[in-house]
Parts: C-alpha cells; sequence; structure tokens
C-alpha cells in the first residue's frame, strides 16, 4: 500500500488543524483506505459516533478514491449514506472507498463502506464528484504535505 499525501489544514487528513481526525490514507492503486479510531468526543448520542462524521470519513476515502483514478480532485455533487450499525468511541474500524466510474473526466460516482475489525459493514456510502478546475486545485494544491505532485499531473 502506498501512502497518499495529506494537508496541512483539512478537518479529516489535515497535519495541523486541532479539531481534525489527523487521518492518513493508504491506496494499493485501486482502492483508498484509512483507519480511524472515533474518540469520546465524536458522539453523538450516548456512546454511538455521530454519523455526520461517519459520513465525513466516508465522502473523503471516496474524494481520494477519485483522485487517486483519475488524478483529478473533486468536489462532492451527490452523496448518500446508509447507517447499518452503530459505531462506538474507541472502535477501531477501516474505510475503504473506490472509483465505480468516471463518466469522461467530467464526473465520477464512488463507492464507500466502513468495516470494524472483524469484517462487519457499519456502513455503506455512494456519491457523485465533480473535478475542480484549473487555477483552483493548484491553489488547493500548496496545502498539501507529501508528494502530491503525481495526482496532479494531466
Amino acid at each position: 500500500m502506498k501512502t497518499l499525501p495529506h494537508t496541512r489544514s483539512c478537518f479529516v487528513c489535515g497535519e495541523f488543524n486541532p479539531a481534525g481526525l489527523k487521518l492518513r490514507f493508504q491506496t494499493d492503486g485501486r482502492v483508498v483506505q484509512a483507519r480511524f479510531v472515533p474518540r469520546p468526543e465524536h458522539i453523538g448520542f450516548k456512546e454511538t459516533v455521530h454519523g455526520g462524521l461517519i459520513a465525513t470519513l466516508l465522502d473523503e476515502v471516496m474524494v481520494w478514491a477519485c483522485a487517486v483514478h483519475t488524478r483529478q480532485f473533486a468536489y462532492c455533487a451527490e452523496f448518500t449514506v446508509r447507517f447499518l450499525h452503530p459505531l462506538r468511541p474507541r472502535q477501531e474500524v477501516t474505510a475503504v472507498g473506490e472509483l465505480v466510474v468516471n463518466r469522461r473526466g467530467k464526473l465520477f460516482e464512488a463507492r464507500a463502506e466502513l468495516k470494524d475489525g472483524a469484517g462487519l459493514v457499519l456502513a455503506t456510502a455512494t456519491g457523485r464528484y465533480l473535478p475542480i478546475k484549473g487555477a483552483e486545485i493548484s491553489e488547493m494544491a500548496t496545502d498539501f504535505i507529501g508528494d502530491a505532485g503525481w495526482l496532479l499531473e494531466r
């Protein structure tokens, strides 16, 4: 697995975001994954991790899956999540995402799932993503830590 670059400020992968999750993503060239252990402050209802945090994690792993396959970062245009089982604080899980369809570089469709250590799927998601264009992506790239050049080549 290859470790992907991360950013300084992103809520999910930002190294210097004090409120962030500081996750690191890896890829085998086909799927992207990250391990996550939610903290007690991530709960919504008692002893249940907030669904919005789970959705954020699934969205981020799909963005990276799109980037790995298309070498373009993208914004989420549409997102659907299905919660199957609760996630508890301190329960280690793995988020896995993959690109499903690249519609001529204009729209990407991806899917993701969140699994516990035993392989039980806790949540699934699908999303549609619009590529970020030109100068905007160049400016965003200045926030990366690590070699992001291979993701930004076209």
